[in-house]
This record gives structure tokens, C-alpha cells and sequence, in this order.
């Protein structure tokens, strides 16, 4: 079942309806839907797809050749160009008299064992650019390589592309929309432990419970989930051992860089270069409090839900797991997922903020949302706000999000309109979310103030399926 990806589909066929030639580069990390997607926009249109593999240039010009030849005749010929110019020389021929897409998958394979392919795409661009009606199609998953030889200004390529296109993972609606049998809460969970990166959404069952879901990947030493961290590192990175140290130092609580630098036993120059290329994979992302620039109070968490689970939960059980015990892991796992929950939880609710910008139904024009962190001067004690949202220098959003089994009180949104006036906004909005909604007290107290908006998390998955 194909799922989601509207705005991609709906680009990729204005490029194809142009009628003109179009180039299209697509990339995103492994896992994340990249090729489902090309195939189900190349579904019942003429188009050649071609994936190349980690081999030389030519096993990777032979599969090339076979691919074409089966487009042209519909039979299987082991005839080969005699070079990737006369093959692709010939695709462009083919489409000066037809509309047709050649989609080359996980180009990086192709390029990097063939030197002088992007020169040749370059030299057959420029020549046959006017006259053909072929719609190309370049899709990697090594960012780096994508970002550094397909997209970047030194590269033969660059300037010749029509359009680019990142694909990143699910959002929490679209989650929704793929299980139709989780409850309320545990699609929560769910998108808590998978994320948004398809190939590991296939790996939950909503016949069954978070539980059993649990016990059969996560702590299932025959899953692919059970080593998917570390086999995508040792995909992408070349000395996975220290990035593996660096994630798992920054799940168990060093957010900081010094923190970090301290756990994994290097020094904060180290780190910094291994960090940076664990943001550019979507892996760690770096925060610094909602307003601030580049400070001393940035610090790094995980940015993939699976990984952070994984992290979270998998290595401390590591050696009951491989025994076996998959029940006796998830008792001491079970009791952390609640607190666990809750950075999720605040993930979702800033989508559904985006969501309510995006409909022209939030009263808050905001840029960004982040989160802030620092000193209450009142108290002189560090204190933190969930969301915040500017819309200008008079006006912006604050929020608080709570999973947890209690309904919310006043005593919460009291806390809120405090730590709201640390700024100095003259027009402010509230928005509490609550995973078991609100106590009379709280709901009364929020009437009477009347910039207040009570969304519990059933209120906010009913508009979610709205779409």
C-alpha cells in the first residue's frame, strides 16, 4: 500500500506533463521511500528505471544496457553499449520523439564506479537539452555524495537540474493514515518507536500490541530492526565504532558537547566533525534555546524516533535480549516508555501547530517553532518552555505538552502564563496539550483568560484526519 508523499507525486508530475526535458535529483537517507516513490510515479508512463549497484563500471553498465534493451524490445539482451555515452546517447534519441523517463537509482553506485559519467551527462544535457522530450532522473541515498558532486556548485551537473527534491521521513499524520487498527494512543507510540522511515513503519503490526510489536523487532535478535542502527552506520559512515559511541553517549544523556566529548573519551574537535556528519544523515540535530543564535546552550539530541529507542532501550538490555528474554526486557523497559513519550509527544504537537499555520487557522503568523530553556531570573532557576512561535516583536505562541495519565490542571497553565511573561510580548497566545485532557478547574481557569486553547490529544488527532 502507497501511502503519502502528495506534494512529491504532485511535483514530479507537473515536471512530466511540461512535455519538455526535465532533470529531477532526488535523494534522502536509506530506508526513508525513495524508490516506492519513483515507482509509483513512473507507474503506467513509458520510462526506463535503472539501479545501479556497488560494483565496477562494468557489472553497472551491462544491467544498464539489459534495462534499456528491455525497454526498447520488451525482451532480455545480453548486449551491452560499448560505454555509458552510447547508452545514454541513445535514450536521448529515443526521447526526441516521445515523452520518456530514465530514472537512475542510487546513482552514487554509477558515478563513483564510472568517473567521467557526470561529464557525460553534463556533454549530453547540453546537446540534446532543446530537442528532447526525456525526463531524467537522478535518485541517491549517500546525502553527502548527492550534496557534494549532484547539487553543489563545482559539480559538472550543477545548473542543469529543473528541479531537487529531499525526501524525509513521515510525519505523524501520515503514520496515521498507514496503521488502522492501533488505538489512539498507540499510534503515539508507534511513531514514538518507528518514526516516520517507511521500511521500519513495515515492520509494525497493528493486529497486534505495542508489546508484542516490541518483543518481535526491537528485542527480537533475528529482526532487522535489532541491528538496523549499526548495519546504516556501517552503510554510511567509515569508522561506524566511534559514531555508535557518539549516538550512544548523547541517548544516554550528554547533550552538551563537552558531555559528549567526555563519554566517547575524544576531544570536542573530534566530535564536532563526527556530529555534523550525524546531522547531515538526519541522525542528531543540534538545538539552541528558541531566540538565541549560535551559543553555549546548543546542544544535540537524537532526530530519528527509531534510533532513539533503539539507543534508548536496546543497548542496556543488550545481553538478556540475545538470551532470549524478550519478556524480561520489556518489564524494565516498560515502565520509561511514558517518560520517553514525551519529547515525541512534542514533536507531534509542533506538527500539529505547522498544521494549523498551514490552514490559515492559527492565530499566530509564526517563522519557526522551537523550544527554550534558561535562567528564571524571578527564582533563579533554570526553567524550560516546550513550543515557542514568534509572529513579531508584539506578538508569539507558547505551549506545554504532557503525556501523561493525569487530566492537566490550572496548576500547569498557571506555570505557562509565568514563564510566558519572561518575554515581553504584548499580544499572547497559549496552547496546553494533554495526552488525558483537562480538570473543571483547568478548563474554567482557561475560559476566564481567554487566549488559552485546551487541545487533548484525541481533540488533535480528529483534526489531523480532517486533512
Amino acid at each position: 500500500m502507497f501511502i503519502g508523499r502528495e506534494r512529491e507525486l504532485a511535483s514530479l508530475d507537473r515536471l512530466y506533463t511540461s512535455g519538455k526535458f526535465e532533470f529531477a535529483v532526488i535523494y534522502g537517507r536509506r530506508r526513508v521511500g525513495k524508490t516506492a516513490l519513483i515507482s509509483q510515479f513512473i507507474k503506467n508512463k513509458k520510462a526506463i528505471y535503472f539501479m545501479g549497484v556497488e560494483s565496477n563500471a562494468k557489472q553497472n553498465l551491462e544491467n544498464f544496457s539489459k534495462n534499456i534493451m528491455e525497454f526498447g524490445t520488451g525482451i532480455q539482451s545480453e548486449t551491452a553499449f560499448a560505454s555509458f555515452q552510447a547508452a545514454l546517447e541513445y535514450v536521448f534519441k529515443l526521447s526526441e520523439k516521445e515523452r520518456l523517463i530514465l530514472a537512475i537509482d542510487e546513482y552514487p553506485y554509477v558515478a563513483r564506479s564510472s568517473k567521467s559519467l557526470a561529464s557525460t551527462l553534463q556533454l549530453l544535457i547540453d546537446q540534446y537539452k532543446d530537442s528532447s522530450k526525456l525526463m531524467l532522473i537522478l535518485c541517491g541515498s549517500s546525502m553527502s555524495y548527492m550534496e557534494d558532486h549532484v547539487l553543489a556548485y563545482k559539480a559538472p551537473l550543477y545548473g542543469r537540474r529543473t528541479a531537487q527534491m529531499k525526501i524525509l521521513p513521515f510525519d505523524f499524520a501520515d503514520v496515521c493514515r498507514y496503521f488502522k487498527n492501533f488505538s489512539a494512543e498507540d499510534k503515539a507510540l508507534v511513531y514514538g518507536m518507528a518514526g516516520g522511515t517507511p521500511q521500519y513503519l513495515l515492520q509494525m503490526n497493528d493486529e497486534l500490541s505495542i508489546e508484542d510489536n516490541i518483543k518481535n523487532t526491537f528485542l527480537n535478535p533475528t529482526s532487522s530492526l535489532f541491528e538496523e542502527p549499526e548495519n546504516l552506520l556501517k552503510q554510511e559512515v567509515r569508522e561506524p565504532a566511534l559514531y555508535n559511541a557518539i549516538i550512544t553517549a548523547v541517548a544516554t544523556g550528554a547533550s552538551r558537547m563537552t558531555e559528549i566529548a567526555a563519554k566517547v573519551g575524544e576531544n570536542t574537535s573530534v566530535c564536532s566533525t563526527y556530529l555534523k556528519n550525524l546531522m547531515a544523515l538526519g541522525l542528531i540535530q543540534k538545538e539552541t534555546p528558541y531566540g538565541e543564535k549560535e551559543s553555549r546552550k546548543s546542544i544535540y539530541a537524537i532526530g530519528d524516533n527509531m534510533f532513539r529507542f533503539w539507543y534508548r532501550f536496546v543497548p542496556e538490555n543488550h545481553s538478556i535480549i540475545g538470551l532470549g528474554a524478550a519478556d524480561l526486557a520489556y518489564k524494565r523497559i516498560e515502565p520509561h516508555l511514558s517518560d520517553y513519550m514525551g519529547k515525541v509527544f512534542e514533536e507531534i504537537c509542533k506538527q500539529y501547530l505547522w498544521r494549523l499555520l498551514l490552514s490559515g487557522k492559527s492565530p499566530v503568523e509564526f517563522r519557526e517553532l522551537g523550544r527554550w530553556w534558561g535562567t528564571d531570573p524571578s527564582t533563579h532557576s533554570q526553567t524550560e518552555i516546550d513550543i515557542i512561535g514568534e509572529q513579531d516583536k508584539h506578538t508569539a505562541l507558547f505551549s506545554e505538552c504532557k503525556w501523561t495519565n493525569e487530566k492537566v490542571d490550572a496548576g500547569v497553565l498557571e506555570t505557562l502564563v509565568r514563564r510566558s511573561r519572561l518575554f515581553h510580548y504584548s499580544e499572547i497566545h497559549l496552547y496546553l496539550f494533554a495526552k488525558r485532557g483537562f480538570t473543571e478547574g483547568c478548563v474554567e481557569a482557561a475560559g476566564k483568560m481567554g487566549n488559552v486553547m485546551l487541545i487533548s490529544y484525541n481533540d488533535l488527532l480528529e483534526k489531523i484526519h480532517e486533512r
